[in-house]
């Protein structure tokens, strides 16, 4: 069988063909121009989209963040609040108050106190008496420390009440001796055994002296250790125990005070 003759048109194609880089050119080329296309933004919005995730951006995201936490904030707050009005209202009870009511006593400078004279304002009321050793003054000291915190957010929005539990030695210049030690705007209560007998039933107040006391004779008293919240009304708000820091119990005592829908007077 003959073979085709090998011409040189033949060759000249096949040498061509060997060539590097001929054929190849075009090619690189069109690969090299749309590399340099895909990179290209046609746009201003296309240019932004290349800080953007999906269909959010980096602004959207943080403004959800920022709403997220408001309305965590928000609803964290109302719930506080909520909680504070249903302790407020639960401790008022149905008709007569839980705690307090009408007294009649003396002041630490011998002048008549009733409750009406707490009305108006925020009360703060302690019962002791100043023979005690180590609990009264502790709590005096942080009523006092309470009351600064309040007054610097809000002055003389608070009236502090000292009331003695042992009237037999505490009269209004014992009173105002004692209580000159840790806050000049405390108020000292006292009166007669009986008088102080029915305010300490009122508040709900635990107290007990000894009997068959001799005169002169010392003695201590055991008595309930708490603080009582009253809002302007003259209504029992809260008590506070000796759990409570300065610092958390004038939180609780400003934000019943926000609460009040009487505010803007505090």
């Amino acid at each position: 069988m003959s073979r085709a003759p090998f011409s040189t048109k033949t060759l000249r194609t096949t040498q061509a063909r060997a060539i590097p880089g001929v054929g190849q050119a075009f090619p690189q080329r069109f690969t090299q121009s749309q590399f340099t296309q895909k990179r290209t933004f046609k746009t201003v919005e296309e240019a932004k989209s290349r800080y953007s995730i999906g269909p959010f951006s980096l602004k959207a995201g943080i403004l959800f963040l920022v709403t997220c936490g408001g309305l965590v904030w928000y609803f964290e707050f109302e719930k506080q609040r909520m909680q504070r009005k249903r302790i407020a209202e639960a401790n008022k009870g149905a008709g007569k108050p839980l705690v307090g009511g009408p007294f009649e006593l003396l002041d630490q400078h011998g002048n008549r106190f009733t409750h009406e004279e707490l009305k108006g304002r925020y009360s703060l009321v302690y019962f002791g008496f100043t023979h005690c050793p180590d609990i009264c003054p502790e709590e005096l000291d942080k009523m006092a420390e309470m009351l600064d915190i309040v007054y610097e957010k809000r002055p003389n929005s608070l009236t502090p009440v000292f009331v003695t539990c042992d009237p037999a030695r505490d009269g209004p210049k014992e009173l105002k001796e004692y209580l000159a030690e840790f806050h000049p705007k405390l108020v000292g209560l006292t009166g007669t055994y009986d008088q102080v007998k029915a305010m300490c039933k009122a508040y709900r107040v635990y107290f007990s002296t000894p009997s068959n006391v001799k005169p002169g004779q010392d003695y201590l008293v055991d008595h309930s250790v708490y603080f009582y919240l009253m809002d302007p009304d003259g209504d029992f708000v809260e008590a506070l125990g000796r759990q409570h820091s300065p610092t958390a119990g004038a939180e609780i005592i400003l934000n019943h005070m926000k609460d009040w829908r009487g505010q803007k007077k505090f």
